[in-house]
């Protein structure tokens, strides 16, 4: 019991900071913003790789997060449907990848950083062309779907493989120096 009270408290930390970091981010030129709430959703999945359930609740949860501070017109639905479609896809690749020879022969802390490089780089690619797919369907864009693509998602890769990977490093030595037992 003491450890899923620790791993809520840690998951509901992150998804705070992550709030935080959607709040904070600015938008690209148009009003759109690169999603830095991915990164913490995806740092949360890779420490609980194990708990479906818990990355499908951490995505709804990033979903109506994001909604609530969404600086697109209309975004509030669009950003729930990609978190719940992003976070499905990207847990079905991680655990694909988790099980790959190849990742299984680097110790645990470089397949994590491996695994995190390619759900922040593709996960945020998923989450982009879905929510521009779901925002075109349900409310417009403000420009053709390529641009939008070209002026948000594209730079919105970079940002948060780079961020992200920041942020994964730092919760990993902050729970490695609070001696957090994380799954293995």
């Amino acid at each position: 019991m003491k450890t899923n009270t620790r791993k809520l408290a840690l998951n509901s930390i992150l998804l705070a900071i992550g709030l935080l970091l959607h709040q904070v981010t600015p938008a690209l030129g148009l009003p759109m913003q690169p999603d830095m709430a991915l990164a913490m959703l995806f740092t949360i999945m890779v420490l609980n790789k194990e708990d479906y359930k818990t990355c499908l609740v951490a995505g709804i949860i990033t979903g109506i997060f994001t909604a609530l501070t969404t600086k697109f017109p209309g975004g509030q639905f669009p950003n729930i449907i990609d978190k719940i479609v992003t976070v499905n896809i990207m847990y079905i690749m991680m655990y694909v990848m988790y099980k790959l020879p190849i990742l299984n022969k680097l110790n645990s802390k470089k397949q994590d950083m491996v695994i995190t490089a390619v759900l922040m780089s593709l996960g945020t690619l998923v989450s982009g062309c879905t929510f521009l797919f779901a925002a075109q369907i349900l409310v417009g864009l403000p420009g053709t779907f390529k641009a939008l693509f070209l002026v948000a998602v594209a730079p919105a890769i970079v940002i948060n493989l780079v961020a992200g990977l920041f942020l994964f490093k730092v919760v990993d030595i902050s729970i490695k120096r609070t001696s957090y037992a994380r799954a293995k």
